[in-house]
């Protein structure tokens, strides 16, 4: 299975970028990992929320095959803790899917085309974070339930 983290626009951190790319180094001795941004939309001024999540939905469907199972990272979904996210990525990877596909929207979240085409949400806590800090935050969680699965001594329990 490979497991992909589609992002709309570009870390401009270099620190936040520099613990993604560690994190993701460390993943890929555990998974096919991608994580593919998506650049802003120009002249969004001209446009309506609504149409602005409506071309991020477009831009993100175009990178997602029938096959492939879509969750959304929103922040009204399922929560759980560290050791049942290991348990839900072993569900996911047991069921023979190919693809597995995380996403973290825009500014203004999710079209309605990607909730409906989704396979599930999932989120992270109730609290609200950067878009780009969360990119850290599930890429450090993809991590740890890989630890968790294989019994090593990065989570604490």
């Amino acid at each position: 299975m490979q497991i992909k983290l589609i992002a709309i626009g570009k870390t401009d951190n270099t620190q936040l970028q520099s613990l993604i790319e560690d994190y993701q180094k460390r993943l890929s001795h555990y998974i096919r990992f991608e994580f593919e941004i998506i650049p802003h939309i120009k002249n969004v001024k001209h446009l309506s929320e609504a149409q602005q999540k409506e071309k991020e939905g477009e831009l993100i469907l175009s990178k997602t095959q029938t096959s492939d199972v879509l969750i959304l990272l929103d922040e009204n979904g399922k929560q759980m803790d560290s050791v049942s996210f290991s348990g839900y990525l072993q569900k996911h990877m047991n069921s023979g899917i190919k693809t597995l596909i995380f996403v973290i929207g825009g500014p203004y979240g999710f079209s309605e085309g990607l909730y409906r085409r989704s396979n599930g949400k999932l989120g992270l806590s109730k609290m609200t974070f950067s878009h780009q800090m969360v990119r850290l935050f599930f890429i450090e969680q993809l991590y740890r339930g890989f630890t968790i699965l294989r019994n090593e001594p990065y989570h604490h329990r």
